[in-house]
């Protein structure tokens, strides 16, 4: 499998896009979130998603209410138990979204060259010539010339579904704007967005404190999207609050860059966050269009080299409404991809789009064909070398285990954890081979109840590109005699066997602790 691998440097035979895509037990390495809704919250639907290669399911309280969510986790885990493919959960904050209140929820028509009105006073019926705001300081935030963009969820872009509006002049708390492009805006509810304006409020609101309270620590929530992230000091009061939450203290943030206020702190943001998500559609608001690839560019790179998720957004828009994606958006998603990218986020396109399943199927055939002809090798030395040397005791073991696996051409690595770090610096070298991590249980103690942890840490690499956990019988200890590691081994091999990504006389690479000491050994498997 792993001899015409092809490289990008090289001109890529005509044969091989001629042929067709192989179908295989991991849809992709690239791993894909999806967001579920109206159009996808039936155990059916969301079990043909899990099946398409969905690994972790978003959970947006922009909109709906905690009941309607939890009606839909509830089929989430129905749906895993019928499928037994694992999904992790992520929660997806509000933050200081500002949004347009249209009570009576009739479609709203605006004209090229009209005016329209924002309003705070949320009393008042949203029309052509008013629209009420669920904020009172725009008036103070805008100046004449602003720009601010209105549409229904985020900006597809799309002339009709979203307007352009320009600040002409300030009345007390309304904020008067010269209307640029016709456009009707249907539903309830919809997003405002001023570009590189700074909106006073808290990252972290009241509201998403008391979902997070409420509705996260119930279900123990392994991811926490944090909605407009624009300092370090954001992701820090973020992981305050979830550390007085029980269980919550071992949920990952992810940070949501979605303005170019988050842009200039990207680095300390990056320090302090657990993964990153690039929010293309608001991003692409704030930056002009030229520049968009390089933030995407620059940004990967950055999270590469710290080994930390990155997670890009608004990849296929037009499959919200289309059984297949456009041209641009299918290089789109291979460049992604190419780019370094660890999960492609779909959001209207499964949470609201007619063609959930074949979504995600489609963006995972993409996904595994970029895989293909991804440049591991140059893409390793550069990470050796960003990392540098000396290099820690794990950072050696992970790069030598990945190493060892490509010269030996390894079908898959094996590395048992407990934390889960060994396993997501294996993948942070990008092998060109699935990783199983084993998460061995530990058994923790409160005084008051035994625990074992492993599952949220299981669930957590989810998200990594590469990593596929199984969670150990927990009556193996991680560091342990030889006897046990063995019958531990064998269970991974045979989860790999019947997987269909191990076959007999394949190589296999394995990382784990014996003792103190870390070991990479490599095994060749009999008939």
């Amino acid at each position: 499998m792993h001899s015409n691998h092809l490289l990008l440097e090289e001109p890529i035979r005509m044969a091989s896009i001629l042929e067709p895509s192989k179908a295989s037990f991991f849809p992709a390495m690239t791993k894909i979130v999806g967001t579920l809704g109206p159009k996808s919250r039936s155990v059916e639907v969301i079990s043909g998603c899990l099946k398409a290669g969905m690994s972790v399911a978003r959970f947006d309280f922009s909109w709906g209410n905690p009941e309607y969510h939890q009606e839909t986790l509830e089929n989430l885990k129905a749906a895993i138990k019928s499928t037994k493919k694992l999904c992790a959960v992520m929660l997806d904050t509000v933050g200081p979204e500002l949004q347009v209140v249209n009570k009576s929820e009739k479609a709203i028509s605006l004209q090229a060259d009209g005016v329209v009105v924002l309003t705070p006073d949320q009393e008042k019926e949203a029309s052509s010539e008013l629209l009420p705001i669920n904020f009172d300081g725009l008036s103070k935030a805008v100046k004449k010339g602003d720009t601010i963009f209105i549409g229904q969820y985020l900006f597809t872009g799309s002339e009709t579904t979203s307007v352009w509006l320009e600040v002409s002049e300030v009345k007390g708390d309304d904020v008067v704007c010269v209307i640029k492009n016709s456009a009707t805006l249907a539903g309830s509810l919809f997003t405002l967005h001023g570009s590189q304006i700074r909106i006073e409020l808290p990252t972290l609101s009241d509201k998403d404190k008391e979902v997070i309270s409420t509705w996260g620590v119930q279900n123990k929530i392994d991811f926490l999207s944090l909605s407009y992230t624009r300092h370090a000091e954001d992701v820090r009061h973020a992981r305050e609050f979830l550390s007085k939450l029980g269980d919550l203290s071992q949920t990952q943030i992810f940070a949501k860059i979605e303005n170019v206020e988050g842009l200039n702190h990207f680095d300390e943001i990056l320090q302090e966050a657990d993964g990153i998500i690039l929010s293309r559609g608001n991003l692409g608001i704030d930056l002009p269009p030229e520049k968009v690839f390089l933030f995407q560019k620059a940004a990967l790179y950055k999270c590469n080299m710290a080994g930390k998720p990155a997670v890009v957004t608004r990849v296929v828009d037009s499959m919200t409404d289309n059984l297949r994606p456009t041209r641009a958006e299918a290089t789109d998603v291979a460049n992604a991809v190419l780019d370094g990218t660890d999960a492609i986020l779909l959001g209207a396109e499964t949470l609201r789009g007619l063609y959930p399943i074949e979504t995600i199927s489609t963006v995972g055939r993409i996904c595994s064909e970029a895989e293909k002809v991804f440049n591991q090798d140059l893409y390793f030395k550069k990470t050796v070398k960003y990392v540098g040397e000396p290099m820690t005791h794990l950072e050696s073991i992970a790069s030598s285990a990945v190493r060892a696996a490509i010269k030996v051409k390894a079908s898959v690595i094996i590395c048992f954890t407990s934390s889960g770090r060994a396993a997501r610096l294996i993948a942070k070298y990008r092998p060109t081979m699935p990783v199983l991590s084993v998460v061995i249980p530990r058994l923790k103690t409160n005084q008051l109840k035994w625990s074992f942890s492993g599952a949220f840490e299981a669930r957590q690499s989810l998200i990594v590109r590469g990593l596929f956990p199984m969670l150990a019988d927990p009556r193996h200890p991680a560091e342990s005699t030889s006897a046990t590691n063995e019958s531990v081994l064998k269970v991974a091999l045979d989860h790999g066997k019947a997987s269909g990504i191990i076959k007999s006389h394949d190589r296999v690479v394995v990382c784990q602790k014996v003792g103190d000491a870390s070991v990479v050994k490599i095994i060749e498997l009999e008939d």
